[in-house]
């Protein structure tokens, strides 16, 4: 995994370094004086600057397997005196943890994964997610043992800690980021979202809205029943439900899928008239920003979203659409709303490349393209 750019900012570097090493040395000492702080350290320094960021938290987990007892009873006993305290239960959303903290799961990942294990090892998972997400580590269980994992999860649906709560979500996401894939079939966690739609945390309910958008991206259909489920159930806040079903649909509502704009009350064919739509200027280089502007005139009441899909040059001439959220509105039959953005095209992008060529800029209003502008990106000089 790289993460390096070109200001030489680097994630792998800021996540695990040697303070983060110490610190982590520094838990087990606490708890166990035995423990060989400057042997661990000297060890995993060694090679861990050659080493990309899971690779890093494998190699502190192979390291810490020559640390810890070569028992895995003794080992989880040892992981759980070690770990620091929990994170504040008072703090609801976005509250991740040190990274330094995965390599635990990956050595119960690597030492207790047989079946005579899974109950302390999904107990272990269980106390280190509270200090960090073991969302990567519990697919492991999940697919060495389904029935069992996703019973034990069903269970942690309903525990006191919305950590706890929020890994049975983010943990059997189907497309989960930098996790490999569920052997389950993706609708067999939908009970375990049905409960946990209904929970009064956000750090909970955005895991589940994630979850709804990665099934949306290859079964829609599942995704708006179940929105309409849970609408007609009314056990979660109208609000925040409808926060939900927004960020659910995202990916769907990009692509104009025509039974989500239904649902969400956009007509799929809107009546309206999109004039002056213009952009300048027609030559850019990477760093700047090109500027356009439309009008949109309604020719009956219709609410709107507007968005903009960037056909992006990619390496060998081939083509790559991003659509971009730009606004949504309400206008009245006649009303008229004329709309203006600034795009900047950053050359320091960590999740995409700038290639040169003519590119296009596609208008999309509640899923239709209504005119398309280009532009050329000049090669950098």
């Amino acid at each position: 995994m790289k993460n390096k750019n070109s200001t030489g900012f680097s994630l792998k570097d800021q996540l695990f370094n040697r303070e983060k090493v110490e610190y982590l040395a520094g838990l087990f000492r606490a708890s166990d004086h035995r423990f060989d702080v400057s042997g661990f350290v000297a060890k995993t320094m060694s090679q861990l600057s050659q080493l990309e960021l899971k690779e890093r938290i494998t190699h502190i987990a192979t390291v810490l397997e020559v640390h810890l007892d070569s028992d895995f009873r003794i080992a989880a006993e040892q992981i759980v005196a070690a770990l620091p305290p929990p994170l504040d239960p008072n703090r609801t959303d976005n509250d991740f943890g040190e990274f330094i903290i995965a390599p635990l799961g990956q050595f119960v990942v690597r030492n207790g994964l047989e079946e005579k294990n899974l109950r302390l090892s999904l107990k272990t998972l269980k106390a280190i997610t509270m200090r960090f997400s073991m969302e990567d580590a519990i697919r492991a269980f999940i697919n060495a043992h389904p029935t069992k994992t996703l019973k034990e999860l069903e269970r942690w649906s309903t525990d006191s800690n919305y950590h706890v709560r929020r890994l049975v979500s983010e943990g059997t996401r189907p497309l989960l980021p930098w996790s490999g894939r569920l052997s389950i079939d993706r609708s067999e966690p939908m009970r375990l979202l049905d409960a946990l739609h209904a929970d009064p945390t956000r750090y909970v309910t955005r895991s589940v809205a994630n979850h709804l958008n990665d099934i949306s991206k290859q079964d829609a259909q599942l995704v708006l029943e179940t929105l309409s489920r849970w609408q007609q159930e009314g056990r979660q806040a109208e609000e925040e439900l409808q926060w939900m079903i927004n960020h659910s649909l995202r990916t769907l509502i990009k692509r104009g899928h025509s039974e989500t704009m239904q649902f969400l009350g956009f007509a799929t064919s809107p009546k309206i008239q999109v004039t002056d739509f213009l952009l300048q200027p027609g030559r850019v280089q990477a760093g700047e920003a090109f500027e356009f502007s439309l009008t949109i005139q309604a020719k009956r009441d219709e609410t709107l979203v507007v968005d903009y899909v960037i056909d992006f040059v990619k390496a060998g001439g081939k083509r790559s659409p991003k659509v971009h959220k730009l606004k949504q509105l309400r206008l009245e039959r006649g009303e008229s709303a004329t709309i203006r953005k600034k795009h900047l095209l950053r050359a320091d992008a960590t999740t995409y490349r700038l290639y040169p060529g003519i590119h296009t800029v596609t208008i999309q209003i509640n899923g239709q393209p209504f005119g398309q502008q280009s532009f050329e990106l000049l090669p950098t000089s």
